[in-house]
């Protein structure tokens, strides 16, 4: 009687473990893309805990079964790596891979199919610490001026896209660790204190609204919180 108490009592308390165990996974849906707006195609997107690897769409999207607490592993040709880890109560997972310096990069990116248009990536031209010394340079100025091609320094605004109109501004949209800022943030940043600078010419600077009109600059700081 005592042996069959038993049995019964491990098979309950493994069948409450199993329970509790499926009762704690979980869908997440979430998108990838670089340069904040730009989609990746057929990113991959690996579950820590269980191994499961989905793919993200043609427009960037994907969906995937997850434990709590779990880690997923984001991983596209040309780009960097990138985990997230997700907190209880994420149900959404917005991944913006940041692609790696170099044209070779770039032709890897097109011809893995994750951009496939090219025009659209080339039209973003991007600065990283990585690749270029920022601390060499006095001011923000000096480190964007002649680096980024098409881009202009006319006194203390970014011009991308020319000078359209002489009634109101041309100086690009200036995003600092994803906050539209001042153009006069530029004055109280050090470039010691960059990890990037990327500048959107196309219409992919649309999805800032009215403000993008004339390009975008976006920062991202060592210190920032999208690091």
């Amino acid at each position: 009687m005592k042996i069959i108490t038993m049995s019964t009592i491990i098979f309950l308390t493994v069948a409450l473990l199993s329970l509790n165990s499926k009762g704690q996974e979980r869908i997440i849906h979430g998108s990838i893309t670089t340069f904040d707006s730009i989609p990746l195609i057929n990113a991959q997107i690996k579950v820590k805990s269980s191994k499961q690897v989905v793919s993200s769409d043609t427009l960037g999207r994907f969906s995937v079964e997850c434990s709590q607490n779990d880690i997923l592993i984001v991983t596209a040709e040309g780009f960097y790596n990138q985990k997230v880890k997700l907190e209880p109560n994420t149900k959404l997972a917005l991944v913006n891979l940041k692609l790696k310096p170099g044209e070779k990069n770039r032709e890897l990116a097109i011809g893995y199919g994750h951009v496939t248009d090219r025009d659209k990536l080339n039209s973003i031209a991007n600065m990283n610490s990585g690749d270029f010394d920022f601390s060499q340079y006095s001011n923000m100025y000096d480190l964007i001026r002649g680096r980024l091609p098409g881009v202009q320094i006319v006194g203390n605004e970014i011009i991308i896209r020319g000078i359209n109109s002489i009634t109101s501004s041309n100086s690009a949209l200036i995003v600092v660790d994803g906050i539209a800022m001042q153009n006069s943030i530029l004055s109280t940043l050090s470039p010691s204190q960059i990890k990037s600078i990327s500048v959107i010419k196309d219409a992919s600077s649309a999805i800032y609204g009215a403000r993008g009109a004339n390009g975008v600059v976006l920062i991202e700081t060592k210190d920032g919180k999208d690091n």
